[in-house]
C-alpha cells in the first residue's frame, strides 16, 4: 500500500472507532473494537475489519447492526475526512485476536506439559549405555 493509503486507511479507522462508539445507540452492538481498515489505491472502497468481545452471538448480532448502519457510518467518514469521494465501506469479522489467544493457551499447555515431563532437579536419572 502506498503512504497515502495508509493514511486514509488509518484516519478511516479512527473516525469509524468514533462514530460506532459515539453516535450509533444500536442495542445490538457490542463492546466493538475496530481492528484495521483496508482501502482499494483509488479509495473508493474500505474495508473495515472488526472484533466483538463475546460469543457467535455477539458477533452476528453486531455485524447486523454495523450493517444496518453503513450509510450512516460512511456519510459521517466521508464528511469528516474531506474526501473527493465517499468511500464505499464494509464490515467484517476479525478474529485474529481470538486466533492469537488459543495459540497462546495452546502453547502455554505444551509448556506445562513439558515442565511436568522434566526430570527434577538433584535427582539421577539412569541412563543405560
Amino acid at each position: 500500500m502506498s503512504s497515502r493509503q495508509d493514511r486514509v486507511a488509518e484516519a478511516i479507522r479512527q473516525e469509524a472507532s468514533l462514530i460506532i462508539h459515539d453516535k450509533l445507540k444500536d442495542p445490538r452492538l457490542g463492546f466493538v473494537t475496530i481492528t484495521r481498515v483496508e482501502v482499494t489505491p483509488d479509495l473508493r472502497y474500505a474495508k473495515i475489519f472488526f472484533s466483538v468481545l463475546g460469543n457467535e452471538e455477539s458477533y452476528g448480532k453486531t455485524k447486523e447492526a454495523l450493517d444496518s448502519a453503513l450509510g450512516f457510518v460512511r456519510k459521517l467518514v466521508a464528511g469528516r475526512l474531506n474526501l473527493r469521494f465517499a468511500p464505499e465501506v464494509a464490515f467484517y469479522e476479525d478474529r485474529s485476536t481470538e486466533y492469537s489467544v488459543r495459540i497462546e493457551e495452546v502453547l502455554n499447555e505444551i509448556k506445562e506439559l513439558d515442565e511436568q515431563n522434566k526430570p527434577k532437579k538433584g535427582r539421577r536419572v539412569n541412563k543405560k549405555v
